[in-house]
């Protein structure tokens, strides 16, 4: 499964800025092993239902740990019996773009 997911605290830092938590979310993503990505809205991770879940729920806790609120967006695409496709997918829009 691909789970695409955003973490969102409360509060900020003195300019409302959210980097640094958002920073502690995706430092566990990217320490859990599983293939994944950052771009400028979400998180992307890929793996078994169990093990992607344990994974946006430790990163959720590191946010709520220094916010009293978290706001968590999720999207999942569950395709059981294929995997590796965090970046199949992106590639076969890219030759369907081609041809």
């Amino acid at each position: 499964m691909i789970v695409a997911f955003s973490i969102s605290p409360s509060a900020g830092d003195e300019t409302g800025g959210v980097s640094e938590a958002v920073a502690a979310a995706v430092r566990v993503v990217r320490e859990s092993g599983l293939p994944n990505e950052t771009n400028a809205m979400f998180t992307n991770i890929e793996g078994e239902w169990d093990e992607v879940m344990a994974v946006v729920k430790r990163a959720v806790d590191v946010v709520a740990a220094v916010s009293p609120r978290v706001g968590l967006v999720l999207k999942a695409d569950i395709r059981p019996g294929y995997d590796g496709q965090l970046t199949a997918k992106v590639e076969r829009v890219e030759r369907a773009l081609e041809g």
